[in-house]
């Protein structure tokens, strides 16, 4: 009888035993974490990346095209340098780790811009999450002077948004792919008031804080070629023209606070819906359709 009990008591504990077994070889659960940034700046030459800084990190941004690199006109300007340069002096600031908001000003036009950023989603390590997905957008003001009086009219406003997909395929690769709307109020006859927009980006690194990057920019919308009314009174020079596509070549140099950026590219404008909207230089056209430019970026965290 004794030998029936133990037989009983060691059936009813076996599944009890087997269970704790169980438990034992069943992996622990680990937090996935989010993959390391893509990129290391705000920028990719023309574009603007998936960044955000940490929370309460202002970032300011002085960026420079010179004019273009080609001596098409009667007198010389050494390589664009003495030529007519477009000028960005900005401030951004990360309210929460997910949010940033900016303020930027522009030579050419005038332009003060208003942007946002939103990251929306995070690559993480074990590839559960591939990439990342953030949101861009801006508002930019024309201020310019008409007839000796400054002007708000809507008439000066124009708009940008963008989703940027990224992806960080390796330490080295980091590719991106941006969709984006540019929205002008007021446009030549012929011409919509929106683009639709693609950009394809790339950041390679030759070292730690040094990396080859490329940006590609093609607007998506076609129209039919056709001037402006006298009536109507644009800052459109050539009438309603399709943009061209822009292509720029560079080198970026990072460390924990800075960010440099070198550059050749085809587009003269700052403010991307005015390259969208705008550019008639061709980079392979030869030298009078390319510029050199730069991009610097301090970061402070407090």
């Amino acid at each position: 009888m004794k030998s029936l009990y133990i037989f009983f008591l060691f059936l009813c504990c076996a599944p009890l035993a087997m269970t704790a077994q169980d438990l034992e070889d069943e992996p622990k659960n680990e937090v996935d974490k989010p993959e390391r940034p893509a990129f290391e700046s705000n920028f990719l030459i023309d574009n603007p990346t998936d960044k955000i800084y940490l929370k309460n990190s202002l970032e300011v941004v002085f960026q420079h095209r010179f004019g273009t690199i080609g001596n098409s006109g009667v007198e010389p300007t050494l390589a664009g340098i003495w030529g007519a340069a477009n000028i960005r002096f900005g401030l951004s600031y990360t309210i929460l780790d997910w949010l940033q908001v900016g303020f930027g000003t522009t030579k050419f036009e005038r332009l003060q811009d208003f942007n946002l950023k939103l990251g929306l989603l995070k690559q993480t390590r074990s590839g559960r999450v591939p990439v990342n997905i953030s949101y861009y957008g801006n508002f930019a003001i024309n201020a310019k002077t008409a007839e000796n009086n400054f002007s708000l009219r809507q008439d000066r406003y124009s708009f940008f948004h963008q989703l940027i997909i990224s992806r960080r395929f390796s330490p080295h690769l980091s590719l991106q792919v941006a969709p984006s709307l540019s929205h002008y109020n007021l446009v030549p006859e012929g011409m919509p008031n929106d683009i639709f927009g693609l950009a394809f980006g790339g950041r390679f690194k030759i070292s730690p804080g040094t990396a080859i990057t490329v940006d590609y920019s093609l607007p998506l919308t076609s129209f039919t070629d056709n001037p402006g009314t006298e009536n109507v009174v644009t800052d459109f020079p050539n009438g309603a023209v399709n943009p061209l596509p822009g292509f720029s070549l560079g080198a970026e140099f990072v460390t924990s606070s800075h960010a440099f950026q070198v550059y050749v590219s085809s587009y003269n404008g700052i403010v991307p819906q005015v390259n969208y909207f705008k550019n008639q230089n061709r980079f392979l056209d030869g030298w009078d359709g390319i510029l050199l430019g730069f991009t610097i970026t301090r970061i402070y965290n407090f």
